[in-house]
C-alpha cells in the first residue's frame, strides 16, 4: 500500500512537472494567439483617397506610455502624413492617445512629430518620390512585430472623384459576384 501511495505521488508530481515545462515552450497555436493579440491599426481611408504605389516599413521613436497606448489601439492614422527634412522621415499629424496610467509628466503630446527609422537609401527613395508632382507619403499601418511598433507608410497619388466612384462600383461587383457564387452551392 506504502509503495503503492509513494508511486502515485511521483507520477503526480513528473505530471506536474510536464506541465509547467510545456508551458515555458509556446506551441505554434500559443504564438498565433499572442501573434493576434497585438492590433494592426489600418489607415483604410489612405486606400479610399490614393492609389498606393510603393510600400516601406520603418520604424518609430516613441515614448513608453506611447507603446502601451499603441497597444490598446489609441491611434487615429487618417490625418497623418510623411514629411523628409534633412535626410531624415517624420511622421506628422498622427495622433495617439494618452494612456490612462500615465499621468503628469509621464504622459505625452498626442499629435506630436515622430521620428521614424528606415535606410538612406529608403530615405532618398521616399525623398524623390515625395518632390514629384501629386504625390504623397502617407501611414498605411501601424502594428507590432516581434514586440517593436512598426509602420507602414505609402507612396500615393491622390484619386479623383471619378475614380473613387469607380471604385466603388469594381468593389460592390465583386461583392455581388461573390454572393452569386455563395447562393449557387
Amino acid at each position: 500500500m506504502r509503495l503503492l501511495r509513494v508511486r502515485i505521488l511521483h507520477l503526480r508530481d513528473a505530471f506536474y512537472y510536464n506541465k509547467t515545462m510545456a508551458k515555458k515552450q509556446k506551441s505554434k497555436k500559443e504564438l498565433k494567439a499572442l501573434k493576434q493579440m497585438s492590433p494592426r491599426i489600418a489607415n483604410r481611408r489612405a486606400y479610399h483617397d490614393y492609389h498606393i504605389q510603393d510600400k516601406l516599413e520603418c520604424g518609430l521613436v516613441l515614448h513608453g506610455c506611447e507603446v502601451k497606448s499603441i497597444r490598446d489601439s489609441l491611434v487615429t492614422l487618417t490625418e497623418g502624413f510623411v514629411r523628409v527634412e534633412r535626410g531624415e522621415l517624420w511622421l506628422l499629424n498622427v495622433d495617439i492617445g494618452q494612456y490612462s496610467h500615465a499621468t503628469g509628466v509621464n504622459g505625452h503630446q498626442n499629435a506630436r512629430t515622430r521620428k521614424l527609422l528606415a535606410h538612406r537609401r529608403e530615405i532618398k527613395k521616399m525623398q524623390l518620390a515625395s518632390d514629384a508632382k501629386g504625390l504623397s507619403i502617407v501611414p498605411l499601418a501601424m502594428y507590432f512585430k516581434d514586440g517593436l511598433v512598426k509602420i507602414e507608410i505609402g507612396v500615393g497619388v491622390g484619386k479623383k472623384d471619378h475614380d473613387k466612384r469607380q471604385d466603388l462600383k469594381t468593389k460592390e461587383a465583386n461583392r455581388d459576384i461573390q454572393r452569386a457564387m455563395s447562393q449557387k452551392r
